[in-house]
């Protein structure tokens, strides 16, 4: 009977001590992940605002944290497309956006973008130039697309299309950009707006080319004003 309830209280003593190590250990993992998640997050936002990594001194997180304190400023927006430096100063639904900020000037702006694509929901950023018209740069962080085909988003072929098109049309109207099925001809009036699709991902094409137009008619408001106080300051 007396090893009997040793066995037990020695069983239930190093159940709890593994318990204890096991949940610490997963507090530990899970609070890396987040900050993992969070690092790759802001080196995405610099990578669509036009920073590149040097191929012989790649970016450690450090040099990420820093370039991002020192480069991007982030501030948000209400449905008019108010600017507020803090999230609290906007009662409900802020929009984000991030500022790159060279010398004290705007050198352009990113937005998050997400929406359907063949296999899930797929997650990156848009940066525009400071004109509000010209795309400066587009990265995906996240997605479910089959490698080869819809996969190819996040490839550097796919993103360096979108480099110098433009939002607007003649009249100063948001068109966004389409992702087409197949290439872009020189002769399409509206080859401005038009980038090359991936062969075989018809409808992930289609799912960038919808929910870009989604949000970005979202800032618009913003966007409009930016372009107005440019038409302004060339007078």
């Amino acid at each position: 009977m007396r090893n009997n309830s040793y066995t037990l209280i020695f069983t239930s003593c190093v159940t709890i001590v593994l318990g204890i190590i096991i949940a610490t250990t997963a507090d530990n993992l899970r609070e890396r992940q987040k900050t993992n998640e969070e690092l790759d997050i802001k080196k995405n936002i610099l990578y669509a605002l036009g920073y590149k990594q040097n191929i012989d001194n790649p970016w450690t997180n450090k040099i990420v944290e820093s370039l991002y304190n020192n480069s991007i400023n982030e501030i948000y927006l209400d449905h008019k497309g108010t600017a507020y430096q803090k999230q609290k100063d906007i009662e409900k639904n802020p929009l984000k956006i991030y500022q790159r900020i060279d010398n004290g000037l705007i050198t352009g702006y990113a937005i998050p973008i997400e929406g359907k694509g063949l296999w899930g929901t797929m997650y990156g950023y848009f940066a525009i130039e400071p004109d509000a018209v010209t795309v400066k740069g587009i990265t995906f962080y996240r997605h479910k697309e089959t490698p080869g085909l819809g996969g190819e988003v996040d490839k550097e072929w796919f993103k360096n299309n979108f480099i110098g098109k433009r939002l607007v049309d003649n009249d100063g109207k948001l068109v966004s950009i389409e992702v087409i099925k197949g290439f872009v001809s020189d002769k399409d009036p509206e080859a401005y707006r038009k980038v090359d699709g991936i062969s075989g991902a018809t409808i992930t094409g289609k799912g960038v080319t919808t929910f870009l137009k989604k949000d970005l008619n979202k800032y618009e408001p913003y966007f409009k004003k930016i372009r107005m106080l440019n038409e302004i300051e060339s007078l």
